[in-house]
């Protein structure tokens, strides 16, 4: 009772050939006392039938089977009679006619069935081993094994060396919280689980690798988020004696590869550029979904001498007003409007400015500070025409672009006017070298203290040390340095980021310095990298992918739990193993660990 065939593999051409087929019961059927068992296994589902005519002993086990047992069938495969074929499935020219029956393992009914509606995430998760056989899942691990294959296949033509860089690491604090994991040998003493090889990849640029990638598994220990998880997989990349376009070349030709061998899809080469500065303009978003037009229109020009004083106010002390048109919501309610000022407020917004233009009159609270002419401005500038609803925010340009960007993608979701099956790729490049941290009072990297700045703006690096301008205001030299850092971005989400690297020391101690970080200090927390820079370190760059979040948007998923076999919830537990769970006394005694009771 070997299996010799896959059960979704039978076809015409095994008429009459004599199969053992293993798999699961997909469903059970008694049609007049022939017993119909749909078998499955990874491959598909063949059907199996039993005449108590032909074999009754492998009828009365049929007979007895129920969903989800487990069975072997052996029996020669004939062509189904006519008018019974199904065209559903793969195997539906032909069923085997069950002559000898098995059964590998019974089966307790299951909490919901393969074919069930979309079971409660918590139960999926509790019985995730369940869950992974309704054909959804399935497809997603088929389509994830594809993807890193995929991904494999083409860095091993182009040469590239597959190294491992450990789970075990030193800890260097930034960024998101990081897994300690307790050595017993070295008492009082920590490993961290990577939140990254970033160091390693580095470091391995020293060694001479010159082209390395791993598909690395990363660990941050952050606060609980929706769509997030402790650890998750990239598509981690390095490069040395590269500049930025052949990172970005590289990468692309990855994602086209991805793209046509896993889902057959041609993806144009090469990918739209934005800079960082474009991108929050036009869209209001660093990582911006360009599949439906409905851009943010500067109208500071237009407003800043109106009645309006929330307008003047915004425009006088630096800030902008934006607006945007949605076609065809004239006819929004009160309700309506008040719930996108409700999400423009959760960016920062203070509140939206609306005009709906209907047939015989525009309505609007704040037509009245604003002549004919400044709303007619406004409305050619979007492009508005009758029964159109422009909207409007005021303030920062920071929160005009968070908030008005959001209520973008409400709009075009609402509007129904993202294209189904559009795949769009862009970078958005030119990023600030450094964010203002406004409650420490001092600048962070945007990315991390080792990206580079864009050779331009080195000279910007320098001025910032020689100003007697105030860190932190617009017109000091630090906030406008750009990187040499992109990201790449697919259907408005972020999935990968890179950058090229600072080799040199001179140009590492501009940075170090412009983030309050001295260099003794700095080789303390990253000495052994520094260290291996004063040995020949290359110009050196490259990018991480989450290969998570690829698949999840391939799969058309809204959630990379969807596409991980084993995940955590958004409280990153586990129903299924029911970790994190206390550790016994005696381990941590042998580890040196105390532990402190929970303050209530």
């Amino acid at each position: 009772m070997k299996r010799t065939h896959h059960c979704g593999e039978l076809q015409a051409e095994n008429i009459d050939e004599e199969v053992v087929v293993n798999g699961w019961v997909q469903s059970t059927r008694d049609h007049g006392g022939v017993i119909f068992i749909d078998l499955r296994d990874r491959s598909g589902i063949v059907q199996c039938v039993f005449n108590p005519e032909i074999q009754p002993d492998a009828h009365t086990i049929a007979q007895e089977a129920r969903n989800e047992w487990v069975l072997a069938v052996r029996g020669p495969v004939r062509r189904r009679p006519e008018g019974t074929e199904n065209l559903k499935l793969d195997t539906g020219l032909v069923e085997v006619v069950g002559q000898r029956i098995e059964v590998l393992n019974a089966a307790k009914t299951p909490p919901f069935g393969v074919d069930d509606a979309e079971p409660e995430e918590l139960t999926r998760l509790r019985y995730r081993y369940l869950d992974l056989r309704r054909p959804r899942m399935a497809n997603n691990l088929k389509l994830r094994h594809e993807v890193t294959k995929s991904v494999r296949e083409f860095f091993y033509a182009e040469g590239f060396y597959e190294v491992e860089t450990p789970m075990l690491w030193k800890s260097t604090p930034e960024g998101a919280r990081e897994f300690v994991v307790p050595s017993r040998l070295v008492p009082e003493s920590f490993f961290v689980l990577p939140q990254s090889p970033q160091l390693c990849k580095q470091l391995l640029m020293v060694a001479g690798v010159e082209k390395y990638f791993q598909i690395a598994r990363c660990f941050r220990d952050e606060d609980s988020r929706a769509d997030r998880q402790p650890e998750f997989t990239q598509i981690d990349v390095e490069m040395s004696f590269v500049d930025q376009d052949d990172i970005l070349d590289t990468t692309e030709r990855m994602c086209a590869q991805i793209m046509k061998q896993s889902l057959g899809v041609d993806v144009p080469l090469p990918f739209p550029r934005y800079t960082y500065a474009e991108a929050r303009a036009r869209w209001g978003s660093d990582k911006p979904d360009t599949r439906f037009a409905m851009e943010l229109v500067d109208v500071s020009d237009i407003v800043q001498n109106s009645g309006f004083k929330v307008f003047q106010n915004a425009v006088a002390s630096g800030g902008q007003v934006k607006a945007l048109n949605a076609p065809g919501c004239a006819s929004y309610t009160r309700k309506d409007i008040d719930d996108l000022i409700g999400l423009s407020k959760q960016f920062g917004a203070k509140g939206i400015a609306s005009w709906a233009l209907g047939e015989s009159e525009i309505k609007s609270q704040v037509a009245k500070f604003l002549t004919k002419e400044q709303m007619q401005g406004i409305f050619e500038r979007v492009g508005a025409q009758t029964g159109d609803l422009v909207l409007a925010v005021a303030d920062t340009p920071e929160v005009v672009a968070e908030s008005l960007g959001r209520i973008r993608l409400e709009m075009g979701k609402r509007l129904e006017m993202i294209p189904d099956g559009a795949w769009d790729f862009h970078w958005v490049v030119d990023f600030p070298l450094f964010g203002w941290n406004d409650k420490e009072h001092r600048y962070d990297p945007m990315h991390h203290p080792f990206c580079a700045p864009n050779p331009d703006d080195i000279q910007l690096l320098k001025d910032g040390y020689n100003t007697d301008t105030e860190p932190g205001h617009r017109d000091h030299p630090w906030g406008k340095v750009r990187a040499t850092l992109y990201d790449l971005v697919l259907n408005g989400y972020e999935i990968g980021g890179g950058s090229i690297r600072t080799h040199r020391r001179d140009l590492q101690e501009l940075v170090f310095g412009a983030i309050g970080l001295d260099f003794d200090h700095a080789k303390e927390r990253f000495g052994f990298l520094l260290e291996a820079f004063e040995y020949g370190a290359p110009p050196h760059g490259g990018i991480a992918c989450g290969l998570d979040r690829i698949i999840a948007i391939m799969a058309r998923s809204d959630s990379i739990r969807d596409v991980i076999a084993f995940p955590k919830t958004a409280t990153f537990t586990c129903p299924l193993s029911g970790a994190p769970t206390p550790v016994d006394r005696k381990a941590l005694d042998e580890l040196h660990i105390a532990t402190v009771p929970m303050a209530v």
